[in-house]
């Protein structure tokens, strides 16, 4: 891959949606080796969740404008 994505620092990320979340790290998918960000849900079962970095990365659109798909809220 000739483009690496920044890793997002563990803390706590507010989704596009309004929910929150702890990011704690990214791990690597051990067949494809792709980035994988690994976060808890701060509400409902707390369920543990991993999501690809690139799309962790992403922008959404949301009423015709671009908004990240997370924004750190707080740093740990």
């Amino acid at each position: 891959m000739s483009h690496e994505l920044p890793h997002p620092v563990p803390g706590i990320y507010i989704h596009y949606k309004g929910a929150r979340y702890e990011i704690l790290g990214v791990a690597h998918h051990s067949e494809t080796e792709e980035a994988m960000v690994v976060y808890r849900a701060l509400y409902g079962d707390y369920g543990l969740w991993v999501r690809p970095l690139e799309m962790f990365s992403e922008t959404v659109e949301v009423q015709g404008e671009p908004v990240a798909r997370f924004t750190l809220e707080k740093a740990f």
